[in-house]
């Protein structure tokens, strides 16, 4: 891992569509240099990757805590391969 970064898989449970939990994501990401992808699952849940510094991470999912109307009330995590060359954060449905 190139300079300390780590991408992280996110599944989040709860109040988390229709609540503007993905354009806050990628606010924050932008913000803190973070990149990555999210999207909306048919679960009814929201699945983000996140690469970046534990730092910058830490700083992105803080910010999408105190977005107004999201209430996070589960957050499954789990370390996935760093892509090489990623830049910027994206709905997943404008990546591919």
């Amino acid at each position: 891992m190139a300079d300390g970064i780590i991408r992280k898989r996110l599944v989040f449970s709860g109040v988390v569509q229709g609540v503007g939990f993905r354009w806050r994501s990628r606010r924050a990401a932008e913000a803190f240099g973070a990149t990555g992808w999210v999207r909306n699952d048919w679960s009814g849940t929201v699945t983000m990757e996140l690469q970046g510094t534990e730092a910058q991470i830490a700083a992105v999912l803080a910010a999408i805590e105190r977005g107004s109307y999201i209430r996070i009330e589960s957050v499954d995590a789990r370390d996935v391969p760093v892509e090489k060359n990623e830049s910027g954060f994206f709905f997943a449905d404008e990546r591919w």
